[in-house]
């Protein structure tokens, strides 16, 4: 067989009104056309339908991460919101200087050190919990998920309680950069940057004189064959700490909550046996994802599936239908916490190089938040319908999440 010029294939497209649709229907029509394609004419470039093909694109180092052309799309020229293109974040760079930055910084987002937050998980979550406890009733978004990964982002990172609404605010503020308005906002997110630098860069310089159990500690003392972290690149690491773990923590949870009210029983299981968590965080996330697909761009001419992809073609693998894909996950779109693990993991982290850094953290706040939910709403319905966040939101999840269940102390 030749090569074929991606744009000459004769494929379908992506229905555009697909973008306009609810996440059910949405869903279930990207579904029903990965069975009949793995790739599909978009908006934008291509859309990847299968689970194999979304890996082996995700895994393919020469598919560049299309976060770092986020500022250029929205048209955003400013130096201070592009960054360093010589030390660009952690979430954009590729190649050696991704390699680099991931190697130096793994154990400081290991399995134990997330495990360590364990505890302090509990305390917020109970916190936040306990004034709703006993009224029967709750806005989950803004009562449960929108006041929850803060605390625990402050204490990954040492900042004292004291300073937990800064926080909130700067992380609201510079993820704002993702929004449809962005260039309404452009003085309202350069002064957030600005000041959570400056924060950072003080606490950066009183690690060094006093170091302590925290995940800023850890990133100074990273370090292999001499190689370490710089202050700029210790801020940079901070900024995607924030960025990487605010919404995607909030909107999964908000997701896995909304989930788990329209399958009660699945809810009940949840709470009579915690034991269940870290297989019920896996089923919702793979069921409902906040992440629900992601871009990439070609570096250059790039041959696959005997088709030719020109450098600067955009791509977009659709976590969401490879979650849904029958070949991997039997009975796939069936919801339940009892199913034995399949063999290949779900893509709402990511796969390939660009996997998500925080997963472990992520998974120890879900682990941690839901079976307590579970004990102590049980009987959890929803009130009034969900309010979703617009169809073409990156990081997808409820606005607004009404519920009721049985008070309990």
């Amino acid at each position: 067989m030749g090569i074929t010029p991606v744009d000459q294939l004769d494929i379908p497209s992506v229905d555009p009104a697909t973008f306009e649709m609810s996440h059910d229907e949405a869903l279930a029509s990207m579904t029903q056309l990965a069975d009949d394609t793995w790739i599909a004419k978009s908006l934008f470039g291509y859309s990847i339908l299968t689970y194999s093909d979304v890996t082996a694109i995700l895994r393919d180092k020469r598919w560049h991460n299309a976060a770092s052309k986020i500022p250029e799309m929205r048209g955003i020229t400013d130096p201070e919101l592009i960054g360093n293109p010589d030390k660009p974040s952690i979430l954009a760079a590729e190649g050696d200087v991704h390699t680099r930055l991931r190697r130096l910084v793994a154990k400081a987002f290991s399995p134990r050190s997330a495990d360590r937050l364990r505890p302090f998980m509990r305390e917020v979550m109970n916190g936040l919990i306990d004034p709703v406890a006993p009224t029967g009733s709750a806005d989950i978004v803004a009562d449960i998920t929108e006041p929850y990964p803060i605390p625990i982002i402050c204490e990954l990172l040492g900042a004292p309680k004291q300073d937990w609404q800064l926080f909130s605010r700067w992380a609201e503020d510079v993820l704002r950069i993702f929004n449809g308005t962005v260039l309404d906002e452009l003085d309202i997110i350069k002064k957030a940057r600005t000041e959570l630098t400056e924060y950072t860069i003080q606490m950066i310089a009183e690690r060094r004189n006093d170091p302590r159990e925290d995940l800023l500690t850890d990133l100074i003392a990273a370090e292999e064959d001499g190689d370490t972290l710089d202050t700029e690149e210790l801020v940079m690491m901070v900024n995607a700490v924030i960025i990487g773990g605010t919404d995607t923590t909030r909107n999964q949870l908000g997701c896995s909550v909304a989930l788990f009210a329209e399958h009660p029983d699945q809810w009940k299981l949840l709470a009579d046996d915690p034991e269940l968590a870290p297989r019920a965080i896996e089923e919702s996330m793979r069921h409902f994802g906040a992440i629900r697909g992601t871009g990439r761009f070609a570096s250059e001419d790039i041959v696959y599936r005997d088709i030719l992809f020109p450098a600067g073609t955009f791509v977009f693998p659709s976590t969401a239908t490879g979650n849904r894909d029958e070949s991997v996950f039997p009975d796939a779109s069936t919801f339940d916490i009892r199913k034995e693990p399949a063999g290949s993991p779900h893509l709402t982290l990511g796969s390939g190089i660009h996997y998500c850094l925080g997963a472990w953290l992520a998974r120890a706040e879900l682990q941690v938040a839901l079976p307590i939910l579970a004990r102590r709403m049980p009987d959890l319905a929803l009130a009034d319908g969900v309010k979703w966040k617009p169809p073409g939101t990156a990081i997808f999840g409820p606005d607004s999440l009404p519920v009721t269940f049985t008070p309990t102390a």
